[in-house]
């Protein structure tokens, strides 16, 4: 068994959200894992965001199905219309990948 979102294992960005999200905001939601989300809330192997727009800037929305744990992070980010609504992060033990539901298999 492996600790899902290690830090130190390769990270990368699916090509579905290399088109559609700024390096920025990719970088935030690693973040959002290594500083507000790991150590707080047991997390599993996939984890999924839902971007929101909060008065034109990024809003992201997390939350677990079978937890009772949730939070909302905003972003100095600008929101675009054409930003995902959803994205999902994937660990698979060797390697971490934010990705599209679109792409998940």
């Amino acid at each position: 068994m492996f600790e899902p979102f290690d830090s130190s294992r390769s990270r990368y960005a699916s090509g579905g959200i290399v088109q559609t999200m700024p390096g920025e905001l990719i970088d935030s939601l690693w973040l959002i894992i290594d500083l507000d989300l790991k150590g707080v809330i047991p997390l599993e192997n996939l984890l999924t965001f839902h971007v929101k727009n909060n008065d034109g800037r990024v809003s992201i929305h997390f939350s677990q199905d079978d937890r009772r744990a949730g939070m909302c992070i905003d972003l100095p980010i600008a929101y675009n219309e054409y930003l995902p609504q959803t994205v999902y992060a994937y660990d698979d033990g060797q390697r971490q990948t934010i990705l599209l539901p679109s792409e998940a298999s």
